[in-house]
């Protein structure tokens, strides 16, 4: 009886590209209790097709997989019920990632290649964070072999470039040959022990981690200005960086704002544009005691309200991130009330 030993693994990679039009055997989507984004954009093209699954989509825990009718790259789409967006933590994140697998593995056993989206970053979580949860879901499915038998590849498609790209950098960081081992007893080994401990914890120990909240516009021109001039400099200074996208909630989202405040450490406020709710959540923030963090790109742009304040300028976001990297270690050096 020959004792050699056959290898299998699951290659992850991340691509930028459309997750409507990606070619895989199943795209996996969130439901959380409301459509929002790709999920709401595959929905819209099956009721177009005249499919009446509206009634279909799963609750909390529950799964529900769909033949996509040829309106999406995808063969199936699975649906995973989840928390509402406001709910949908890093926890959460990983929680969904694991429960993809394992829904395929009962339901789709013949699934070769998977692809899914990043969740966190679109609505306003920390991007590295929310991505780590998602693989650590992974990671976890696989390292219990709860998991399609057929499974060889899973891909995680981002239609924006930037992050696809700071996305895959991360990957390359954990995984660098990007495989993972089909015996359990071995989905760690070949991982570094720094790369081990963050999967063990990512997600789960999310909420114990220092953050800063960031209020700024959410505007195309602005990005940029937040992924490299403000995310860059926080997530080196060693927290979580988050913010609140307005546009991906539906109805008052000023008790989701305001709880992310109140556990802040700092607060980073952009007051570029006068945008009247960066100014409101400044108004909390000081109302809460959080040391805060003035932006702006030309002073003539600040209110009377705040003129009195202590504000970074700033003209390029290269120079941003280098002045706000040494605002908040110094700010690291005070004491903490």
């Amino acid at each position: 009886m020959s004792s050699e030993r056959v290898d299998r693994f699951v290659t992850i990679v991340v691509m930028h590209g459309d997750a409507l039009l990606f070619p895989a055997d199943v795209l996996a989507l969130k439901y959380a209790q409301s459509l929002y984004g790709v999920d709401a954009a595959v929905v819209e093209r099956l009721v177009g097709k005249g499919q009446d699954i509206l009634h279909l989509l799963p609750k909390i825990s529950g799964f529900k997989l769909l033949d996509s009718h040829d309106v999406i790259g995808a063969q199936s789409t699975l649906f995973v019920g989840v928390k509402p967006l406001r709910q949908f933590g890093y926890q959460e994140i990983r929680e969904f990632a694991r429960k993809v697998l394992t829904s395929l593995a009962g339901a789709a056993p013949g699934t070769k290649h998977l692809s899914l989206t990043i969740h966190g970053p679109g609505y306003g979580l920390d991007e590295a964070e929310s991505f780590e949860a998602e693989l650590a879901g992974l990671f976890d499915a696989i390292s219990s072999g709860d998991i399609p038998a057929a499974l060889q590849y899973i891909t995680i498609v981002d239609r924006n470039r930037g992050r696809a790209n700071r996305l895959d950098e991360l990957l390359s960081r954990i995984l660098p040959d990007g495989r993972i081992a089909l015996d359990g007893k071995r989905t760690f080994e070949h991982l570094g022990q720094d790369q081990t401990d963050r999967l063990r914890t990512a997600g789960y120990a999310s909420a114990a981690k220092p953050n800063i909240f960031v209020a700024m516009p959410f505007m195309e021109e602005m990005e940029d200005v937040f992924h490299y001039g403000i995310q860059g400099a926080v997530n080196a200074a060693g927290y979580l960086c988050e913010r609140a996208d307005l546009s991906s909630f539906t109805g008052d989202i000023m008790d989701w704002v305001k709880k992310r405040i109140s556990k802040a450490t700092f607060v980073i406020a952009d007051l570029s544009t006068a945008n009247p709710n960066v100014y409101l959540e400044v108004g909390y923030a000081w109302g809460c005691g959080k040391p805060t963090i003035l932006l702006v790109r030309d002073s003539a742009e600040l209110k009377f309200d705040v003129k009195g304040q202590r504000c970074l300028v700033y003209k390029r976001i290269k120079d941003l991130e280098a002045n706000l990297h040494n605002e908040l270690k110094s700010l690291q050096l005070l004491p903490m009330k």
